[in-house]
């Protein structure tokens, strides 16, 4: 049975995050609030809480995961980024998107896209999971919480909790959490000079990109 943190958004308690962090150090898959909607996040180095956290999602290895990051200085050390991706990355951080860049070498080739090198990179606005990964002290290896079959997110704790406890463990109630994921825009074709693509539309603005 998955563990139940009841953290407060603006000042989440500290002996909490610390049971949390220990989850995931632990190879635990954990469900978290983010600024977008729920997600399920493991450690990046354990393949064995990796292959889990896909099965539990219902998605194959083909299935692109996110790595979320601190700070843009942390995301940078996992993507190669030039000038004009990192003046679009400043506009977009911390904020609901998520960034498509060629993986550097920081991140395991098994985690990137096999054939294009890339890796889907995000600093989440959501304070008391930013107080988590500061705790944790390294990036952690994400996707949106949906189900298998399923068109939305759950973002509701206590329905997450009921369906899924047996294979989580545990699960962070911070607050209210949106539904919405995030916006996915791939600044890869940007390396060579080309526009960035917009892959899915979802809660971040484009206009606050100045796009």
């Amino acid at each position: 049975m998955s563990q139940f943190f009841q953290l407060h958004p603006d000042n989440p308690q500290p002996r909490l995050l610390k049971q949390a962090v220990q989850a995931l150090q632990q190879g635990g898959v954990l469900a978290l609030p983010t600024d977008s909607s729920y997600a399920l996040a493991c450690h990046l180095d354990d393949k064995d809480a990796v292959e889990r956290l896909r099965r539990i999602r219902g998605v194959d290895a083909k299935h692109p995961l996110t790595l979320l990051c601190r700070d843009l200085s942390e995301l940078s050390s996992y993507a190669r980024v030039n000038n004009a991706q990192f003046r679009l990355l400043k506009l977009g951080t911390p904020g609901p998107y998520t960034f498509v860049l060629e993986a550097s070498k920081e991140v395991p080739r098994r985690l990137s896209h096999p054939s294009r090198k890339t890796i889907g990179l995000r600093v989440p606005a959501h304070h008391a999971l930013q107080r988590l990964l500061e705790l944790h002290g390294a990036p952690l290896l994400a996707t949106t919480l949906i189900e298998p079959g399923a068109t939305e997110p759950l973002n509701d704790a206590h329905e997450i909790r009921q369906r899924l406890e047996h294979q989580l463990a545990a699960v962070i109630d911070a607050g209210a959490c949106a539904m919405q994921p995030t916006t996915v825009l791939d600044l890869s074709p940007m390396t060579s000079g080309d526009a960035p693509v917009l892959l899915r539309q979802g809660q971040g603005s484009l206009a606050a990109l100045g796009l």
